[in-house]
């Protein structure tokens, strides 16, 4: 029986981003960059990118929540694809990268879109929901240590209005979640997590195989 799922060869990714990548200069310049550096593998890929970015779009989002900035890629991208009255919050704890992404920011003309975060991200949620921003954000991403992503999730889940989407990287952690000889702890936790979205009510969920998994929860419009 032949296979329903495509083997994505370093070909055929070649060939998605000749054939299907529409991706802005800076946020093209900031990504070469940012594959230069020793742990450039944890930016988002493009063509990740761009479906952050065709979902921002197609929920009509004007409020969006990062959590995990990195270089700032990701923030680029969502940045791009809000009106002109949007926003995006995004935390992160290390300046230092964060701040390679603020030079593009500023390039694409994005800087005044994009409000940094420096510091715990569950300190920075909290300060949001004690500000009384619960249900005012439409779109959240979180791809940070997934210690806390439960933790990430349920603030998100609060500050979310009804019918915004959570987006949720690595949630297949390079297969290993597949795989019952690995123990590791994230991955115990990535397991019990999605079996948590799986079952949880308040939300509508799907996961796909992209890149390195991504979870999409969109809070049900019935959850104030």
């Amino acid at each position: 029986m032949t296979s329903r799922y495509v083997t994505v060869t370093s070909e055929l990714r070649a060939y998605l981003h000749d054939a299907t990548l529409r991706e802005h200069d800076c946020a093209r310049q900031l990504r070469a960059e940012t594959s230069a550096l020793s742990d450039g593998g944890l930016m988002v890929s493009p063509e990740q990118g761009q479906f952050m970015a065709f979902l921002v779009r197609v929920i009509g989002a004007k409020r969006c929540l990062e959590i995990g900035t990195f270089t700032g890629y990701s923030a680029l991208v969502v940045a791009l694809a809000l009106p002109e009255d949007g926003y995006l919050v995004t935390c992160d704890i290390d300046p230092i990268r964060a701040g390679v992404g603020r030079r593009y920011w500023e390039a694409a003309g994005m800087g005044g879109r994009i409000d940094l975060r420096v510091g715990p991200a569950l300190a920075t949620l909290d300060l949001l929901l004690a500000q009384s921003a619960g249900g005012s954000f439409d779109f959240a991403f979180i791809d940070a240590d997934k210690e806390n992503i439960e933790a990430y999730y349920e603030r998100c889940l609060r500050l979310l209005r009804s019918g915004g989407l959570i987006m949720i990287d690595n949630i297949l952690r390079r297969g290993w979640v597949a795989d019952p000889a690995v123990k590791h702890s994230s991955v115990k936790m990535l397991r019990a997590f999605t079996r948590k979205l799986r079952q949880d009510e308040r939300i509508d969920f799907a996961l796909l195989p992209i890149t390195d998994g991504i979870a999409l929860a969109s809070k049900r419009l019935d959850n104030r």
